[in-house]
């Protein structure tokens, strides 16, 4: 069978839609094998135990690493590019915040909150999420060590050798950039589980796994940025 487009797509019959749909499901179902794996071994990682005491700047004031668990054990934290001289945080950051509020009672019920982390201002931050009526917690880590020590903001002179991101040494045009981290509390202490970071954080985008099953899917292609078309929500 050719190779579908827009302009010119194959139209065939039901009865070989179905075949095509049958073969593309086999291919489906071995992503969704390899991903439980990879789900096993992701959970299976060491860990790090967190030994500095970060504190951050939020709606009460000072907050301890550990207070930002609200009383859960686990712990998911985005890294909101929002710098502290910038007038506003990432559009596309705030494309992937966009999709949080809806998953917080869920995350709630199964022992996780999410808290997003930037080096802007407290007050700063309390403005802009005020603008995209967001519910979520939203943190200053500005005077804090936070951002650095988990690989997302570079200084000047390391953004002219090439930054430690993504686990690599890599060019990168900000002094800011995308990731979340994961911690886990007991007893014993925090501890650091688990970092994404570039095109790792897709997954949490839920518009994009909407795109996907469309015709057009991204349609993203012919875009020399491939996330040039993403706007803050309230100005498309």
């Amino acid at each position: 069978m050719k190779t579908n487009n827009l302009d010119n797509p194959a139209i065939v019959s039901r009865d070989e839609w179905i075949a095509a749909r049958k073969d593309l499901l086999a291919k489906e179902k071995e992503i969704t094998r390899t991903r439980d794996a990879l789900r096993k071994a992701r959970s299976a990682m060491p860990w790090v135990k967190v030994e500095k005491n970060y504190i951050f700047d939020g709606p009460g004031g000072g907050e301890t690493l550990a207070g930002l668990f609200k009383g859960r054990s686990q712990l998911f934290v985005y890294h909101l590019m929002f710098g502290p001289d910038w007038d506003e945080p990432c559009e596309r950051c705030s494309f992937n915040m966009d999709h949080v509020d809806g998953a917080l009672i869920h995350l709630g019920q199964r022992d996780v909150t999410f808290t997003a982390v930037s080096r802007a201002p407290f007050a700063r931050i309390e403005a802009f999420k005020r603008r995209m009526n967001w519910r979520f917690n939203w943190v200053s880590s500005y005077g804090n060590d936070f951002n650095r020590d988990y690989g997302v903001s570079f200084t000047k002179e390391e953004l002219e050798k090439g930054v430690n991101y993504n686990f690599g040494t890599t060019p990168f045009p900000v002094d800011e950039a995308p990731g979340f981290s994961v911690f886990y509390k007991n007893e014993t202490g925090i501890f650091h589980t688990y970092s994404a970071y570039a095109r790792g954080t897709e997954t949490l985008v839920g518009t994009y796994n909407y795109l996907d099953f469309v015709p057009k899917g991204r349609d993203e292609d012919h875009l020399d940025d491939p996330m040039s078309w993403v706007r803050f929500k309230d100005s498309y």
